[in-house]
């Protein structure tokens, strides 16, 4: 039987209404836990990293996540995804975009981000663009138009406040011109969606529960007509990503439910910490996203 590629995966899901989630690792050790909880579950996810992740955290590096996951991937279960590789960093900094994609891809990461959310709408086309021709149609190029907040420097406004003023919410106008241009293969989108903090100070604090403008996303959809991504996925209500699933969205991110559980548990021994990364991730595969078994649909 054949392998199904990441692309076929995410496509099969769209057109499913399944959502595949995506686990960002921040520190080495979680990775385990996590593909044993899928394989358990008998769901398919993606291991993902993000620049901030070995660069504010302890990932180490894109050969580090890639060497820990083939000692522990499950091909039935997983794949590796290359997630935020931003054009200009939540600290207005430009990174060098076109080498960490390229090494990623030397290294057989299966799927990856280029984030060019902080640019204009054209530098954004353009950055993605250039990571579509980097890719080669080899891999699928996830990008972001919008700006889903929460990496910046210093407090958001109360998230009522930015709910209510769609502030960063991503435009179906936009969206219809920059997937066409832009040749992207998924897109991320903002509506309500909100990143967990990553600074030292916040990183334990209570995510906003958030929210998602339905109403907005099928707007989005039908201007896409292509997969669509979450990201910030922890702490919206099981409801809302029930109906988010079923209006396009494909894909899930999420880091900061799995990544506290690691941290706060991490006094009493990297075991535990694991262990309470499994629970974790078992509960959601099991209840939030209700994807149990969703395996036997997407990689058959």
């Amino acid at each position: 039987m054949d392998r199904p590629d990441t692309a076929k995966i995410i496509g099969t899901a769209f057109e499913c209404g399944i959502v595949v989630p995506g686990f960002n690792i921040p520190y080495l050790p979680m990775m385990e836990p996590v593909v044993r909880a899928l394989r358990d579950c008998n769901s398919f996810g993606l291991i993902m990293v993000a620049s901030l992740e070995f660069m504010k955290f302890e990932a180490k590096s894109l050969k580090a996540i890639r060497d820990e996951y083939e000692k522990v991937k499950d091909e039935r279960h997983t794949r590796l995804h290359l997630d935020h590789v931003p054009v200009v960093d939540e600290d207005g900094r430009r990174s060098d975009f076109e080498k960490i994609i390229g090494e990623a891809l030397e290294l057989g990461y299966e799927s990856v981000m280029i984030d060019g959310s902080r640019l204009s709408l054209n530098e954004n086309i353009d950055s993605t663009a250039q990571a579509v021709g980097l890719a080669a149609g080899k891999v699928p190029v996830e990008a972001e138009l919008g700006a889903v907040l929460g990496h910046e420097a210093g407090p958001l406004p109360p998230y009522e406040e930015l709910f209510a003023s769609r502030k960063g919410f991503t435009s179906p106008e936009d969206t219809f011109r920059f997937v066409r241009e832009s040749s992207c293969s998924w897109l991320s989108v903002a509506v309500g969606n909100i990143h967990g903090a990553i600074s030292a100070a916040g990183r334990q604090k209570e995510k906003p529960h958030a929210r998602i403008d339905l109403t907005h996303l099928k707007l989005l959809r039908d201007a896409a007509h292509i997969p669509l991504v979450l990201h910030g996925g922890t702490g919206i209500p099981k409801e809302y990503v029930k109906k988010a699933v079923s209006t396009g969205i494909a894909k899930m991110n999420v880091a900061t439910a799995i990544r506290q559980p690691y941290e706060r548990n991490l006094s009493k021994g990297v075991k535990a910490a694991q262990n309470a990364v499994y629970e974790t991730v078992t509960g959601l595969l099991k209840s939030e996203f209700s994807i149990e078994n969703s395996c036997d649909i997407l990689t058959k």
